[in-house]
């Protein structure tokens, strides 16, 4: 279901502010809170007389969750391209099935997040924890609301000190694109960034940058775009409307290199004897187009499985969402080649 009803809360004592008032961290306040062994006893002691003081009230809801046979996740999402999150949702919903989870979804407008109220209505729905889809996973503002909850948090396509985080390695995956452009006789290549907030767009473009370094020689441009179609639309103006135009475009993700391909065609280039068109995702933008897309295979629904088989586990293991370790896995890209890529004319 998607929240649509906004109703603001008063914000009581939290488990952050316990933390701060007994200066240690919250997730040594949640094992005091849930009697875990490995806390001195005058650290117990201590803790336990700041709760009181400040009449801090568990959520003993979202705690009794923890041990029933269905537990609630809330799932904020706000990326703009519709074939990733396509994806993604369907690789939740199906791990969720096998998991007996109960998912409430949130939904941001054009990588914006929602509204303050409307997560903490989300929350109020009594969830155990919270998957973020890209870009929200950066988002200070959204992960800030969370903690205040003391609730765990998974972040996919990105990597958050605050919660699990499943990605892939973006910059080693458009290194390995960019030499493959580079090994096909590429010299004039241009690359069209992501959104410049998130750190998967960031090492993307490092990862091109260090391999146009590695080689040498070549004649490249970066446009900028949001990973819409909209603005792979302006970007392939912005490439193939100058002199010299590149031979290849390497775009960071399908959906911008799909509007490329668009505009090419427009322009009467064929792709890819005129121009070289690659993506990133290996979404269903990468196939249900002429030419099928050469591109780097992210697996989507195995990032949003994995996710939600570490956020349980947290769960039912009472970690707590703000312990401020970095838990990070990484899963392997692969570059699919099909029938948008061939060496430059002459």
């Amino acid at each position: 279901m998607t929240l649509t009803k906004i109703r603001k809360r008063p914000r009581g004592v939290t488990i952050i502010d316990v933390a701060k008032e007994a200066g240690v961290s919250p997730m040594t306040v949640s094992r005091v809170i849930n009697g875990d062994a490995g806390v001195r006893d005058e650290v117990r002691v201590h803790v336990r007389e700041v709760i009181k003081r400040l009449n801090y009230t568990p959520n003993l809801m979202a705690r009794s969750l923890v041990t029933s046979s269905e537990i609630r996740i809330g799932v904020i999402y706000s990326n703009p391209s519709a074939a990733f999150m396509s994806e993604l949702l369907v690789g939740v919903f199906e791990e969720a099935s096998t998991r007996a989870a109960q998912l409430f979804l949130l939904k941001g407008e054009q990588g914006r997040p929602p509204a303050r109220e409307a997560i903490e209505g989300l929350i109020a729905q009594r969830i155990a924890g919270v998957m973020l889809a890209p870009p929200l996973g950066e988002s200070d503002f959204v992960r800030d609301i969370i903690r205040e909850a003391g609730l765990p948090m998974a972040v996919i396509g990105g990597v958050a000190p605050d919660a699990v985080s499943v990605w892939i390695d973006n910059a080693r995956a458009a290194y390995d694109m960019t030499r493959h452009l580079i090994g096909l006789g590429h010299r004039r290549i241009g690359f069209v960034h992501g959104n410049p907030g998130q750190s998967a767009s960031i090492e993307r473009l490092a990862g091109f940058r260090r391999a146009v370094e590695d080689e040498g020689g070549l004649d490249t441009r970066v446009v900028q775009g949001d990973y819409s179609y909209a603005s792979g639309l302006s970007a392939g103006e912005d490439l193939l409307g100058g002199e010299n135009p590149p031979t290849a475009i390497f775009a960071s993700n399908d959906d911008m290199a799909a509007a490329i391909v668009s505009v090419a065609h427009r322009r009467h280039l064929d792709v890819p004897g005129d121009l070289t068109v690659v993506g990133f995702d290996d979404s269903t933008a990468a196939t249900t187009l002429w030419p099928p897309l050469t591109t780097i295979h992210q697996p989507v629904r195995a990032l949003a499985t994995e996710a939600l088989q570490r956020l349980i586990q947290e769960i039912r293991g009472g970690v707590s969402a703000s312990n401020g370790q970095p838990r990070v896995t990484v899963l392997e890209h692969q570059l699919i080649e099909r029938d948008s890529t061939a060496p430059p004319r002459g």
